[in-house]
């Protein structure tokens, strides 16, 4: 399958402002890519980029007062498969852990750990370790929190989302995560393309999601959709939304306009 990714976001700055960009596909899916998602700005102006501790790819610009454009636009290579299930994955014990794979236990800015363990434990500790603990989780946020975009705010955390009951897809996220680690589960926060292949269509945006780690590997969550989907494309991957924002600016601006896409497309014209 190929699939036809990218965006073009837009920001206003009433000065000169250093931005960081985490836009890039993630380097695990180079290989795949027939024409890359090289990042144009517009107006030009000098990019920096480097890896960051986790790995992602990042993008270090100034951008000049008034509008500057963001955007590119990539093919790439999918298998056309659904999300891999492993339902026989176990569960470790956190001694036989990975040293690499601790600070995924640990609370982060938006996953309270330590105000969550005691409602995590009562909801899932009677459930069996392993796939079916990690399925229970994401069933119960699935069900429970109503996905509303108007009402969701970039400072809600996992305990916001548990008390309140609503949010977006990172606020998903958010809460099983906490809930995983509570429960001695290793579980990262991911964002990329999702595509609606197979499904109703949406509104194409960005996507979160998260990863867990179970038989001795990293395994796809995603309570938002919490069924198999098609054609994920992996931007970035940290403890919470703090480690991979889309954009982050240090100082004032308005943001003009942000539009993504990601849709199959005929290989044989292309």
């Amino acid at each position: 399958m190929l699939i036809r990714i990218g965006y073009e976001i837009v920001h206003d700055c009433p000065q000169p402002t250093p931005m960081l960009l985490l836009l890039h596909t993630h380097f695990s899916r180079v290989s795949d890519f027939v024409r890359p998602d090289h990042m144009i700005v517009s107006p030009s102006v000098p990019m920096d980029a480097y890896r960051d501790g986790f790995g992602n790819w990042c993008t270090r610009i100034v951008a000049p007062a008034g509008p500057t454009t963001v955007t590119a636009d990539a093919l790439i290579r999918d298998s056309g498969q659904p999300d891999p299930a492993l339902y026989s994955a176990a569960q470790h014990p956190v001694e036989e852990l990975p040293a690499e794979v601790l600070t995924f236990l640990l609370g982060s800015r938006y996953c309270e750990t330590d105000r969550l363990m005691e409602a995590a434990w009562d909801l899932f500790g009677h459930t069996p370790p392993g796939w079916q603990r990690v399925q229970a989780i994401c069933d119960y946020v699935h069900n429970h929190i109503t996905f509303d975009y108007f009402r969701a705010r970039p400072t809600m955390t996992a305990l916001d989302v548990f008390n309140e009951r609503f949010g977006v897809c990172r606020d998903y996220t958010h809460l099983a995560i906490a809930f995983l680690r509570c429960l001695n589960i290793p579980a990262r926060y991911c964002t990329g393309y999702l595509s609606d292949i197979g499904f109703e269509p949406t509104e194409p945006d960005f996507a979160a999601w998260l990863e867990v780690w179970l038989n001795g590997g990293w395994r796809i969550f995603d309570p938002r959709n919490n069924t198999p989907r098609y054609g994920r494309i992996l931007i970035a991957r940290g403890r919470d939304a703090t480690d991979v924002p889309i954009s982050l600016t240090f100082g004032p601006n308005t943001l003009q306009s942000f539009r993504v896409w990601t849709y199959p497309v005929d290989d044989a014209a292309n």
